[in-house]
Formats: structure tokens, C-alpha cells, sequence
């Protein structure tokens, strides 16, 4: 499924829906440590439960650069086993792999029995940097959208456990952070020429993003948004995402693993809130002068 959407060039684009405040934004450092650790522990105890039953777990975290992915994923992965965990950050592809299908150096790195595999982008790099940046045609981006959910069909069929996270940040927290990132010598490798171009193409981004949320939110493998303008946040949250699906020995009260709905929502729901921002824009566009001009006289 696809649609047409105008842009740029266009009347009508589509908005970033921001996320609502919540009492888990004024969390203490020290509250966070504390939780953090209970959840850390929580996962090893998975990771245990994984490995003797042979599970498979696939975790996905996309977004924008900038967005917190990374942070998450070594808060997720600093006490487990490495023997039963494996982070995939691909570079860019070999001219090997260029001639191969799409998706086929992803499928090496997929989870064993037993294992959890993270993946730091993944084949979603098809959905948004590549064709936003130039760097796949527009056929070979629309081939991407059509076989994507068959692909994860696939996968979840072989006995994978998937989870699809999207870190959801605004316009004005990833300059911030772009900003920290050049002035601080510790972060500077994360700089990339790609970093530099997100923000003048962020609506380009977003139209994107919606595509790919249209194509590949599935009932068998959902995305889930997770805000990230506060790291913290965003990191506890996907932990509770992540512990609260999977039943485990000795596992905590479901209660200490409630997600806030203001910070965290399905895909199904991020289609709906961006598609009622594009008509508010769309009647905001269209709306007549003389019409215009008779709300202007009332509010004088």
C-alpha cells in the first residue's frame, strides 16, 4: 500500500506529531539509575530464559541521527552475555553487496537459536536515509516498501521474535544534539556528512518515515514510536517494551513495566495522527482569502 503526498514542491506535507509531556519527564538521575539497573537485571534474566529455550529475539532501532538509538542499545546490552548477544551496525554496502538482493547481507546477522541480535539501523535505511539522501533510485525505494512486509513475514514465520523501535525526535532537540556532537571531542565521530543535510531535508524525512510506517506496520510485526527528545526516557521505556512482551521466569509485576501512552504509541496510531495533520494543513492551504479575512475582522 502507498500513497501520493505532495512535498516541497507541493501544497500540502506532512507534519513530525510532538509528543505530549508526562510526569516521566521530571525523573531524577538517581530514580533513573535505580531503574535502570532493575530493568538491566531483568534482561539478563530474559537472556537466560532465551538461551535455554532456544528463542530468537530481533530487535530493530531506527530513526533519526541523532536520536538516541545508539545510548539505548548500550544501556540494553552492557551487562548481558555477549556470548548470547550481538550488535549489527553495517556500513555502507560493499559493491559486492550492491549487486546483491536488498536484503540479503542482513540475513547473516539474523538471531540464532538462543541468541538476541540489535541491530543499529537495519535494512530500514532503504526507507528513509537512502532515498531522502539519493542514495537508491525511486524504483528500487518502492521495490523496498512492496517486499518489506513479506520479508518480515518470513521472519516471524521461521519462530523470530521482532520488534520494530522508532525513536521519534524533534527539529530543535537534534540540532541540539547535532551541536553537542561538534563541540564535544568524545562525540565528534559521530558526526557524518548525513548529519549535516538532516535538518534542511527534515520534512523530506518525515514524508519518509510515513511511507515506510504505511508499507511495514503490520499486525505481525508492529512499530513502536518511542519519544526521545529525553534520553532517559526513551531508553527505560524501550526496556519496558522490550521485558513486557516476553513472559520469563521470576519476572517483575507487569505494573513496573507500564509504558506512559504520551511517550510511547503504536505505528498504527502514528499513521493516523500524521495523516490528521496533513488534512488540518491541507484546509489550512485551501482555506478561501475572503473567508480568512472575515476571521481576521471577528478577531479585531
Amino acid at each position: 500500500m502507498s500513497k501520493e503526498i505532495k512535498t516541497e514542491t507541493g501544497e500540502i506535507a506532512l507534519k513530525e506529531i510532538e509528543f505530549k509531556s508526562s510526569k516521566y519527564e521530571k525523573i531524577s538521575f538517581k530514580d533513573y539509575e535505580t531503574l535502570l539497573e532493575r530493568y538491566q537485571i531483568e534482561l539478563l534474566k530474559l537472556q537466560k530464559f532465551v538461551k535455554e529455550k532456544g528463542l530468537k529475539i530481533l530487535i530493530l532501532m531506527e530513526g533519526r541521527d541523532a536520536a538516541g538509538k545508539g545510548g539505548t542499545i548500550k544501556r540494553l546490552t552492557e551487562h548481558l552475555n555477549p556470548r548470547g548477544c550481538r550488535i549489527v551496525a553495517l556500513e555502507k554496502p560493499s559493491n559486492v553487496e550492491k549487486t546483491q538482493w536488498y536484503f540479503q547481507r542482513y540475513v547473516a546477522h539474523l538471531p540464532s537459536g538462543g541468541e538476541i541480535a540489535i541491530f543499529d539501523r537495519s535494512w530500514y535505511n532503504r526507507a528513509m536515509v537512502e532515498p531522502v539522501m539519493g542514495f537508491c533510485t525511486h524504483a528500487e525505494h518502492k521495490d523496498f516498501l512492496r517486499q518489506v512486509p513479506k520479508f518480515e513475514e518470513l521472519l516471524v514465520s521461521a519462530g523470530i521474535i521482532l520488534f520494530k523501535f522508532y525513536f521519534s525526535v524533534s527539529k530543535e532537540e537534534q540540532k541540539r544534539r547535532f551541536e553537542s556532537r561538534r563541540t564535544d571531542p568524545l562525540k565528534q565521530y559521530k558526526l557524518s556528512p548525513v548529519d549535516a543535510r538532516s535538518q534542511e531535508l527534515w520534512n523530506q524525512y518525515t514524508l519518509a518515515k510515513y511511507s515506510m510506517l504505511l508499507a511495514s506496520n503490520t499486525e505481525f510485526a508492529p512499530w513502536t514510536i518511542l519519544d526521545s527528545n529525553d534520553k532517559k526516557i526513551a531508553r527505560l521505556n524501550a526496556f519496558r517494551c522490550i521485558l513486557s512482551r516476553i513472559d520469563y521466569p521470576e519476572k517483575i509485576d507487569a505494573k513496573e513495566l507500564a509504558v506512559d501512552p504520551n511517550l510511547v504509541r503504536n505505528g498504527a496510531r502514528e499513521i493516523v495522527l500524521m495523516e490528521d495533520s496533513q488534512k488540518s494543513e491541507a484546509w489550512r492551504k485551501l482555506e478561501s482569502p475572503s473567508r480568512k479575512n472575515k476571521k481576521d475582522k471577528k478577531k479585531g
